[in-house]
């Protein structure tokens, strides 16, 4: 089957109208909706608009062919494994949700309906999802072993992303084009770096997956809104380890080429240039510059944005804050880069 890169087409099935239009006017403004009111009439929009969907918002209990009876026939023709079929119902019993998660779908999100939060959790893995596919295409390998392996990658990120903020999914599409902003100018200003062509998607991709590790971390300090204890601290500390771990889980993952960038990244984007960060207490250029980068675009993207620790800063205070060591130290060069390429990056930030 061809695969669609640019696929906007969410499909809605729900044989209840309210829920239908609820999920309408949450994803509308982003995508084209179709809809279905029961199973089968689902199976022949999906024929039609195979190429094209973004997901499958998938009700249960539903008349003539049921929401299981829907994925079984996409599981035949292949389907589940190149369209994200998302499990919406009220059913949340654990025989529902193993037999959902058996037949492949991303998640399974319980009703009643919340826009908010059903947005952007959805709305988070199609934007991996579209990243995956775009890193499946450059790998240029077998076509088999690159779509097994994409698939894992989309289901470890799509598990961890309902264990993230809200802002999960959007973070890391900036995270990506931050960190390549921040390698080109390290390429132009400082060619000893040595940085390859062939490189610079490679480790922009692996940004992506930079905190994958805090699936790990339990909600109430994830999402705390005050100060850290001590102890929590130190907890939150292991996701770098643990999303090596993570990536060590996914199948073959060790023989993709973003494997390298993408566990370096994961484990020391907080190391810190005075050998002050963690987990391995890492000094000066014994970080590699792609993680000396993705953490200094990490920490931009924090400080831009609201947390539900803290208000979000202006562009200007950021960099500020940054360049005179508030957030810890880097890299003079970086910090030279930095200053170098603020115009560029609060362009993209206000675009």
């Amino acid at each position: 089957m061809e695969r669609n890169l640019d696929r906007k087409t969410i499909l809605i099935v729900d044989d209840v109208e309210m829920n239908r239009a609820i999920l309408s006017a949450t994803f509308g403004d982003e995508y084209h909706i179709l809809e279905a009111c029961d199973g089968e009439e689902a199976l022949r929009i999906i024929e039609e608009n195979k190429n094209s969907l973004s997901a499958v918002l998938l009700d249960v209990v539903m008349p003539v062919l049921d929401g299981f009876g829907v994925l079984e026939e996409m599981k035949k023709q292949g389907l589940v494994e190149k369209i994200p079929v998302f499990l919406i119902t009220a059913e949340s019993s654990q025989s529902v949700m193993k037999m959902g998660y058996d037949m492949g779908v991303v998640d399974i999100i319980g009703k009643p309906i919340t826009p908010f939060f059903i947005k952007n959790r959805i709305g988070n893995v199609i934007k991996l999802n579209s990243i995956i596919n775009q890193q499946e295409v450059k790998l240029n390998k077998q076509e088999e072993e690159i779509r097994d392996l994409n698939r894992a990658i989309l289901e470890t990120l799509a598990t961890a992303i309902e264990f993230r903020d809200c802002d999960s999914g959007e973070h890391v599409v900036r995270m990506s084009n931050l960190t390549l902003l921040m390698i080109r100018a390290i390429n132009k200003f400082y060619p000893k770096y040595g940085i390859k062509e062939e490189e610079l998607q490679l480790i922009a991709d692996a940004a992506v997956m930079h905190d994958v590790g805090k699936i790990a971390i339990p909600d109430e300090i994830l999402n705390k809104p005050g100060r850290l204890t001590k102890e929590e601290f130190e907890i939150m500390k292991t996701h770098t380890i643990r999303g090596c771990e993570l990536l060590n889980s996914v199948p073959k993952m060790q023989e993709n080429p973003i494997y390298e960038y993408a566990y370096d990244i994961c484990r020391h984007h907080h190391e810190r240039w005075d050998g002050n960060g963690y987990p391995d207490g890492l000094k000066g250029d014994e970080i590699t510059i792609w993680s000396q980068i993705v953490a200094v675009a990490d920490v931009y993207d924090a400080l831009v944005n609201e947390r539900v620790y803290k208000k979000a800063y202006p562009h200007e205070k950021a960099i500020y804050m940054i360049i005179n060591g508030e957030c810890g130290t880097f890299n003079p060069v970086l910090m030279d880069c930095l200053k170098r390429v603020e115009g560029d990056i609060h362009r993209y930030y206000n675009k």
